[in-house]
């Protein structure tokens, strides 16, 4: 018989163990990770069905870490399960092609019902915020549209910045010159309309663009 398989994403080991434990009696967890280069990297070997992941994550937040596997694992289902209550974070997930978002005080029944669904194709956010998400949708989709142009190398520049790296080592971790990284960050400040180094990496985190 045919079992759907799962991976997990988060940085807190005590709660991938909880998840382990509630999904394998239907689920069987092929693979679990704590930051999202690892999950990036690790998932794409593991065959899954369905990622289960946070948003914010050490390394590559969640957003990030999806839209990359969305490309390297085109058919896999996506769910987020996360702290973050944020309409405009969960609309912006969605967009980017999330099959689930759930908050960590839904009920474990409700992640098992979600991955339930999405296998079979729906698309699942949690009670606890959908009039908000569809709320956020219209009123904020030029915001969205903004921000979600940014491309994976800027946040990559992005996430090595608010870690505090300087664009030296941001440019040796990413294996370009300094001059690039420079160029990655003055691009991004010009078309997000922001005029300092510490307001760029308060935006992205006040954002959720990368992991705080």
């Amino acid at each position: 018989m045919f079992r759907t398989k799962v991976v997990l994403a988060d940085d807190h080991t005590m709660l991938l163990d909880a998840l382990k434990n509630l999904l394998e009696p239907e689920f069987d967890v092929v693979g679990t990770f704590s930051d999202g280069h690892a999950l990036v990297e690790g998932a794409p070997l593991l065959k899954p069905n369905v990622i289960v992941l946070d948003i914010g994550m050490p390394t590559m937040n969640g957003l990030t870490a999806g839209e990359r596997l969305k490309r390297s694992l085109p058919g896999v289902k996506l769910i987020y399960l996360t702290m973050n209550q944020d309409p405009d974070i969960a609309a912006e997930a969605i967009r980017l092609g999330a099959n689930g978002y759930l908050l960590k005080t839904s009920a474990g029944a409700e992640l098992v019902q979600t991955i339930r669904q999405v296998v079979r194709g729906a698309t699942y956010i949690t009670p606890l915020m959908t009039q908000d998400v569809v709320g956020s949708f219209i009123t904020h989709f030029k915001t969205l549209k903004n921000t979600s142009h940014l491309t994976l190398r800027q946040r990559e520049v992005l996430q090595l910045l608010a870690e505090g790296r300087s664009m030296k080592e941001a440019a040796f971790i990413l294996n370009v010159s300094p001059r690039t990284v420079a160029f990655h960050k003055y691009t991004m400040m010009e078309h997000l309309r922001i005029k300092s180094s510490a307001e760029l990496i308060q935006f992205a985190l006040n954002t959720q663009l990368v992991a705080a």
